[in-house]
């Protein structure tokens, strides 16, 4: 009998089914989009359908359970036909359709995004959104940056969608009118540092360790593209060593970002310094291929005139924004306080609540 050889030391072969495995895992992630995508469509089938059999028929309330009831009964194993999922359903499709002025190009586009996110996103995102405007900016992130579900809690609980491209910049005097805009957006204000642990008197570099010992966390909330260079980076400037609080490379902006901590009140100096720290960055580290790079000041609080003023004549891109901490409550208030649990139950309880015209 011919011996059949062992082939899991060869290279080619070895490298050929490594090829196979991921073609094999692409295949499989493109047919669940492709499931994905068919289910929310006929969500938003069933959605706008019930929303018209309430409109024009006298059956009230009594056909979302009614219908509940038979589509388990024909489909037992599917769990999207409970009353609960039904309402969301009819939800979903009610706060979409106001955007969408009955005007069947912009609906088809409309679902083409809804259905390429799984469906406890969007149920997430119609929820927490209190308008449109603010729905379709964490439909577009989640989009863009492909967040799990549970980052894209984070982020609406956060308050993302008020505080992206808040800081004040001297972006738009400073660089190239496509950096500036996406520059603008990439920084916030304020910086939620809710993560860390430190006393109302902690100092920068209390902050700059903690922020780096919490890195994860940190870039998070920095947001996408942001690469950790190092803290406490060298750079020797006339024969004297001079150190940068926190370094970064943004992918996507293909520059470096120096962030510098402050934690006190802003003051015009602080501008000054790090646009110096900018440009030994500039003339020490930065490439040919690399922008410009930027710099960004956290400070503990800001006077906006005052910070307009000090960067209006400011040669670098500098952003300012403030940052906040989270600050323990007393043992008897946190008594008081509904949990985590009660919360979440009453905004289900809230969302699937039907509407005056049943």
């Amino acid at each position: 009998m011919t011996q059949i050889p062992n082939l899991s030391g060869n290279k080619d072969y070895r490298e050929w089914v490594a090829a196979l495995k991921s073609s094999f895992a692409a295949t499989q992630q493109r047919a669940a989009r492709s499931v994905n995508t068919a289910l929310l469509e006929f969500y938003w089938q069933l959605g706008q359908e019930v929303l018209d059999k309430q409109t024009r028929s006298q059956w009230g309330d009594r056909l979302l359970k009614q219908l509940s009831q038979d589509l388990m009964a024909e489909f037992p194993d599917v769990k999207g036909f409970s009353l609960r999922n039904i309402n969301y359903i009819r939800q979903w499709v009610h706060f979409w359709q106001q955007a969408s002025n009955d005007h069947q190009e912009f609906v088809q586009q409309l679902v083409a995004q809804l259905a390429s996110i799984p469906w406890g996103h969007n149920i997430l995102i119609v929820s927490k959104s209190k308008t449109q405007e603010e729905a379709k900016f964490y439909l577009a992130k989640t989009l863009e940056h492909g967040w799990s579900r549970a980052v894209l809690t984070h982020q609406i609980e956060s308050g993302i969608w008020e505080r992206e491209g808040k800081a004040i910049t001297n972006f738009q005097a400073t660089l190239p009118p496509r950096q500036s805009d996406l520059a603008q957006q990439t920084l916030k204000d304020p910086y939620l540092f809710d993560f860390l642990e430190l006393t109302d008197k902690h100092s920068e570099r209390e902050l700059e360790l903690a922020l780096t010992q919490h890195i994860t966390e940190f870039l998070l909330e920095l947001g996408a593209g942001f690469a950790y260079m190092g803290r406490q980076v060298p750079l020797s400037v006339g024969n004297r060593d001079f150190f940068l609080d926190l370094l970064f490379y943004h992918v996507n902006l293909q520059c470096y970002v120096v962030i510098e901590l402050k934690t006190t009140s802003f003051e015009p100096e602080h501008a000054g310094k790090l646009n110096f720290y900018i440009k030994a960055v500039d003339e020490l580290l930065k490439k040919d291929t690399d922008n410009s790079t930027v710099g960004l000041l956290l400070c503990k609080e800001k006077n906006q005139v005052i910070a307009e003023w000090a960067l209006s004549d400011i040669s670098k891109p500098i952003g300012v924004s403030e940052y906040e901490l989270t600050k323990s409550l007393p043992t008897e208030l946190q008594s008081k306080l509904p949990t985590i649990e009660q919360i979440e139950s009453e905004l289900e309880s809230d969302f699937c609540k039907p509407n005056s015209k049943g």
